[in-house]
């Protein structure tokens, strides 16, 4: 008797509607179903995969897609259509939903206004390449018609032209989600190859940082030593954390005794959840790391505050865990804490920096101090060495001129001593 698993696997007989899935004699496998397509009707798509799982995956996120009503473009489709499913079905499994929604934006507010009714398998790099050249000089008022939903027009619907145009990062960063659009359609299939690869826009000058000198992050930790978040701020400075990963932290992630902290998650506000916690930003960002003996005094002293705090509250209190929270247990939205973060400043009487800005203090006045770029890289959880290195290219930089600027006098006070001689 002939049982299933002695049926070849190519030749295993699957549920109505999963399609087929075979090997083919050049090695790969193939797979091929029935999905939704453009105009309400239905097609036979192949897809191909150099294992029976990959063919089968792919196969099975394009019928997913079809059940769920999305419609799989062909390559013949436009590329508005191909955007459109990619976003649906695609891009919305794989992105947290803050960079979803700014993908999103991105492909309606400019791809699809700039691409869209071209045909997929008919894009061509000098397409992309003319189409970015035009953007880099169009007013974005007059394009997007922003000016004619404003109360009191000042651009093109008032008859002067603002020359609003998008900067080179923003630039930059359309160009890198229409890559990820395209690629997707390649391993689809769908295309031979992602034309956007092709074109060039040159690499953007990162934002200029703003961080604090030593002085000023002196006085800074001054004027917040009475606030009920100081504890938040000198792990800031002192840690180099980010936003989300302080108003994430608790109390299971620290360990006093020794001195560490874990940082497993970040805190963030979405669109459809609220205030969540998510994993960190990448793998890298996952790390422990070794807190100062002034963080571990403030954290001490900031639980036993906390603990009041909950005995005050009685019944109200909302025990998540959080090292930093309301006064009544819940988490600390990012936007109060960015205007909480400004009027300090103020009251101060220091320059306004963004609370990011935080962060690259601890980074340049550490590498100020002549501590090494992988010791900092790892501190801050950046994915990799190189991302440290550009970040903080300026701060080398002046590091090195100082470093040559002591070799010059070390030189030229040599030569005066031989002279004596």
């Amino acid at each position: 008797m002939i049982t299933s698993r002695d049926t070849p696997a190519s030749r295993r007989v699957r549920a109505n509607g999963d399609g087929t899935v075979y090997q083919r004699k050049d090695g790969r496998w193939e797979a091929a179903g029935y999905v939704l397509a453009p105009g309400n009707t239905r097609k036979r798509v192949r897809v191909y995969g150099t294992t029976r799982k990959e063919a089968l995956d792919k196969l099975t996120e394009k019928i997913s897609a079809s059940n769920r009503g999305v419609p799989v473009p062909s390559a013949q489709g436009s590329v508005s259509a191909y955007l459109t499913y990619w976003l649906e079905a695609v891009a919305i499994h794989q992105l947290r939903e803050n960079t979803h929604t700014r993908y999103t934006a991105c492909v309606h507010q400019h791809l699809i206004h700039g691409l869209g009714k071209k045909k997929l398998a008919k894009l061509t790099a000098k397409d992309v390449r003319t189409w970015l050249n035009q953007l880099r000089t169009t007013c974005q008022c007059c394009a997007r018609s922003i000016d004619a939903r404003r109360d009191q027009p000042r651009c093109c619907a008032a008859g002067t032209c603002c020359s609003k145009r998008l900067s080179p990062l923003t630039l930059a960063y359309i160009h890198s989600v229409l890559k990820s659009a395209l690629e997707h359609a390649v391993r689809e299939e769908e295309i031979t190859r992602n034309v956007a690869r092709n074109v060039r826009t040159g690499t953007p000058r990162p934002r200029r940082s703003e961080p604090f000198t030593a002085d000023e992050a002196r006085r800074f930790l001054t004027a917040v030593g009475s606030d009920r978040l100081h504890t938040l701020y000198e792990l800031a400075l002192h840690a180099g954390l980010r936003k989300g990963e302080l108003l994430g932290l608790q109390w299971e992630d620290l360990d006093l005794y020794k001195g560490t902290a874990s940082i497993r998650r970040t805190l963030q506000r979405t669109q459809t959840g609220g205030l969540t916690t998510l994993p960190t930003k990448t793998r890298a960002s996952e790390r422990r790391i070794a807190l100062p003996s002034e963080c571990i005094h403030s954290l001490k002293e900031h639980r036993e505050v906390q603990e009041g705090e909950r005995e005050a509250a009685v019944e109200d209190w909302k025990d998540n865990g959080l090292v930093f929270s309301t006064p009544a247990g819940g988490p600390l939205d990012p936007a109060n804490l960015n205007r909480s973060f400004r009027t300090l400043l103020d009251q101060a009487g220091l320059r306004r920096i963004r609370f990011h800005d935080l962060r690259h203090s601890t980074a340049t006045l550490l590498l100020e101090q002549g501590v090494e770029l992988v010791v900092i890289k790892e501190l801050l959880g950046h994915a990799h060495i190189g991302v440290t290195a550009t970040v903080y290219a300026h701060v080398r930089l002046r590091l090195q001129r100082d470093a040559i600027s002591l070799l010059g006098r070390t030189l030229h006070n040599l030569g005066q001593d031989n002279q004596s001689d």
